[in-house]
């Protein structure tokens, strides 16, 4: 990828930095919350629903003299179906590509489970690599301490950080030494820019959002939507018609609800955060289609950003 100047140097200013730094760690550890904290916007979506997100998307954020580009992975998890392969995949690859990653823990959790599965996989990672223990301020400090230890005796991690993701405690030190030890060089992307995610799959994913919160309990994790149209209106506003998949007649029944009173209710959430970040009105128009089986469909892994597994 090449590389776009920023603001003039000279011999009086810090030379510029970045890089790419990858985020993972087991489904709902806080990495989507972390990386909307650290770009200091919302450019990945958060639910309580595990494994939310899919694709690679990037966050990124300008701090001191350095662009750092964090990338947000799909949660790292012992694959069940053709879908899980694919995100699990699209993680470690993201790491890979990486010049440093960071392995986030709930530090309430712990190191079991995924956790415990990820770190036996990071001793093969070349890279450097920083521990961030998430949700600090729910552990008492004895236990943090020993759960650093525990990951550090593991893994050769370079820093370890504790951070809270939702309050942004300790953010700003991870911030620090990430913009004080990335490659030397000119930045990636143009000053102001936050994400390198097309509008019209963050708007999809913002509706993905509403959709789970919505409805954690009844719908099933097997639902996609995608952004079928996006027309720039004369007056300034812009028409986006979206359709949500789901796999089966009675997912599609949960998702209208009662005379369409739940599918109205995700779209007024939707449409009023899509417009925040637009920052114009947007009229937003959802449809409710079956698509049997839709994760085998190679065509819905192109449009998640997602390689097809075979």
């Amino acid at each position: 990828m090449e590389r776009c100047m920023t603001a003039t140097e000279t011999s009086e200013t810090p030379p510029t930095r970045s890089g790419f730094v990858a985020l993972i760690g087991a489904p709902n550890a806080g990495k989507s919350t972390l990386v909307n904290q650290l770009v200091g916007a919302k450019v990945s979506i958060v639910t309580h629903k595990v494994q939310t997100t899919r694709a690679i998307v990037r966050g990124i954020a300008t701090h001191h003299n350095a662009q750092i580009v964090f990338v947000d992975t799909p949660g790292i998890f012992k694959p069940r179906r053709r879908l899980d392969t694919a995100m699990v995949t699209t993680a470690w690859g993201g790491a890979k590509d990486a010049d440093v990653v960071v392995l986030l823990i709930d530090a309430e959790r712990g190191i079991k489970g995924d956790a415990d599965a990820i770190l036996d996989r990071l001793k093969d990672v070349k890279q450097p690599m920083l521990l961030v223990l998430n949700k600090v301020d729910r552990v008492k400090p004895e236990t943090l301490l020993a759960l650093a230890a525990a990951a550090n005796e593991r893994v050769p991690f370079k820093r370890t950080f504790m951070v809270s993701a939702l309050t942004g405690s300790g953010c700003k030190d991870l911030l620090d030494y990430l913009a004080e030890t990335l490659p030397a060089g000119p930045w990636y992307y143009p000053e102001y820019q936050i994400s390198d995610l097309p509008m019209r799959q963050l708007a999809a994913d913002i509706t993905r959002e509403k959709l789970y919160l919505r409805l954690h309990q009844e719908l099933p994790y097997s639902s996609h939507v995608e952004t079928e149209k996006w027309e720039e209106k004369k007056d300034g506003s812009v028409r986006i018609e979206q359709v949500i998949y789901v796999e089966r007649e009675s997912q599609k029944k949960i998702v209208l609800g009662h005379k369409g009173e739940t599918i109205r209710a995700i779209g007024q959430a939707a449409r009023a955060e899509i417009a925040e970040i637009l920052e114009q009105k947007v009229h937003l128009f959802l449809f409710v289609k079956v698509r049997e089986n839709w994760g085998d469909d190679r065509e819905r892994y192109r449009e998640m950003g997602l390689e097809f597994p075979n």
